[in-house]
């Protein structure tokens, strides 16, 4: 068996716990009256319609707007694009072409405190027009919650817009240093032919000059030209967060309504199973972990301890990928269904290592000596872990895209709503994956390298016979 150095057991042990801890607690602290993240956990997801309840919002066009069926269908994918990419995907969206309306609902966000509906249906409905015009000159100026200063309506050479945002393809938000030596947050913008033309146009004309960017009426940015820009890509900076810089791409990649919306009717709705429910399903889950562990330690020994390591590494690991512990990857919302997902993605985690410490027993049982049986204990599990998962890595893929945002079989089954279903099978997959990377590489990784070491090298540690050297 190919040695793994003994030191390696003890850093990814304590690198997996020190993961799983910061992606189930998170990390934040305050400044002032604000509160900063660094890490989110738990308490930053959004919770489903089921558990918080959320907000009920009728649309119509604004000032009698007569909209055609394409107009509305056209509105209706920019909301939902615009709250896919906030990541809210417990949401359900009707429309009405009869009487031009746009039925929404949707969950509150994780750390809504007024629960007010009117405000909450301001940015999935708002035409967030973006425009770059010469200059910076604004005729307001006030100050955010932040104590950043915001300038506000456009005067003088700003009143001329040199382009907007119908010319930009996309547009993400990065972190690194595009402009200086000190990295930043910051958004990416890949422009279209006609707007790289466009651009090229502007950088040319105005190089050395302020070109400020503007979103509807509040200056987000107003950089320097200091080079001609003729290959289609441009960056806007500022003082961005990595949430800020998000909602900013967001919105520009959500593009503007084909016409203005105004709400004809809107309310709270109420949780139809609420917080005691979430509060059994967590019980559920924290109760079903302990009972497992016990029963591995007990029956696996010291393969069923790794096995309980790289269970929290891969509780932190789903969590991490709904909490939007990665900045890379949005949060998502988690409903009752998501949460039994990831109760049963433990099982399927269990069963991975089961499968592992079994062979080794029978590889001992058939006089292999600890390293042999290691080695090919480990080689001979891997097909019927991988065969296994496989089949609900499937059935995961099938059910999101069913009932998921882009509902690519609705002429089979016709139209459905986001979020239950979806969240189940979104939290399955993800806890399948986490499992490869955490019940199969750094499980197997730990127990090779904890083998190395003498006072574990024994046979019973492994399942072995009681008296096994």
């Amino acid at each position: 068996m190919k040695r793994v150095p003994k030191p390696v057991f003890f850093i990814v042990a304590v690198l997996i716990l020190a993961f799983a801890f910061t992606a189930i607690f998170g990390i934040a602290y305050y400044n002032g009256d604000n509160k900063v993240t660094v890490f989110k956990g738990l308490s930053d997801i959004r919770w489903g319609i089921d558990i918080s309840g959320g907000v009920n919002a009728t649309f119509k066009p604004a000032d009698d707007y007569d909209a055609s069926e394409r107009e509305l269908k056209a509105a209706r994918a920019t909301i939902e694009q615009r709250m896919i990419s906030s990541g809210i995907t417990d949401y359900e969206m009707y429309d009405d072409s009869q009487h031009d309306r746009i039925i929404v609902r949707f969950p509150w966000k994780s750390d809504e405190k007024e629960y007010n509906a009117s405000k909450a249906i301001e940015e999935i409905a708002e035409t967030a027009l973006l425009t770059f015009r010469p200059g910076n000159s604004a005729a307001e100026q006030t100050v955010d919650k932040n104590g950043e200063v915001v300038q506000k309506t456009p005067t003088g050479d700003t009143e001329t817009v040199l382009m907007d945002g119908s010319m930009i393809a996309d547009a993400q938000a990065k972190y690194g240093t595009p402009t200086s030596s000190t990295p930043e947050h910051y958004v990416d913008l890949t422009l279209t032919d006609e707007g790289a033309a466009k651009f090229a146009e502007i950088t040319k004309q105005y190089q050395g000059k302020v070109v400020s960017i503007w979103m509807d009426d509040v200056m987000i940015s107003a950089p320097t030209i200091s080079s001609v820009i003729t290959n289609g890509n441009a960056v806007i900076t500022g003082s961005f967060t990595a949430s800020s810089a998000a909602s900013l791409a967001n919105k520009i990649k959500a593009g503007a309504l084909p016409f203005a919306l105004e709400t004809v009717t809107y309310g709270n709705i109420s949780p139809t199973l609420g917080q005691n429910a979430l509060l059994a399903m967590g019980w559920a889950g924290i109760i079903a972990l302990i009972v497992i562990a016990i029963i591995m330690i007990v029956f696996y020994r010291l393969p069923g301890f790794i096995a309980v390591i790289s269970l929290l590494g891969q509780m932190g690991l789903s969590v991490a990928a709904i909490s939007g512990y990665f900045p890379i990857f949005s949060s998502f919302t988690m409903t009752l269904p998501g949460i039994a997902g990831l109760i049963l993605s433990i099982g399927m985690g269990v069963d991975c290592n089961v499968i592992t410490a079994e062979r080794i027993k029978e590889e001992m049982r058939g006089g292999r000596t600890l390293d042999g049986a290691l080695e090919k204990g480990t080689k001979n599990s891997l097909a019927a872990i991988i065969d296994g998962n496989m089949t609900v890595v499937i059935v995961s893929i099938i059910l999101m895209l069913v009932f998921g945002p882009s509902n690519i079989l609705s002429f089979l089954f016709g139209a459905s709503t986001t979020g239950t279903i979806y969240a189940f099978g979104y939290t399955l997959l993800v806890g399948v994956i986490s499992n490869f990377i955490m019940g199969i590489f750094f499980s197997r990784l730990m127990l090779k390298s904890v083998a190395g070491l003498k006072p574990f090298r024994k046979t019973w540690l492994f399942g072995g016979a009681k008296n096994g050297k």
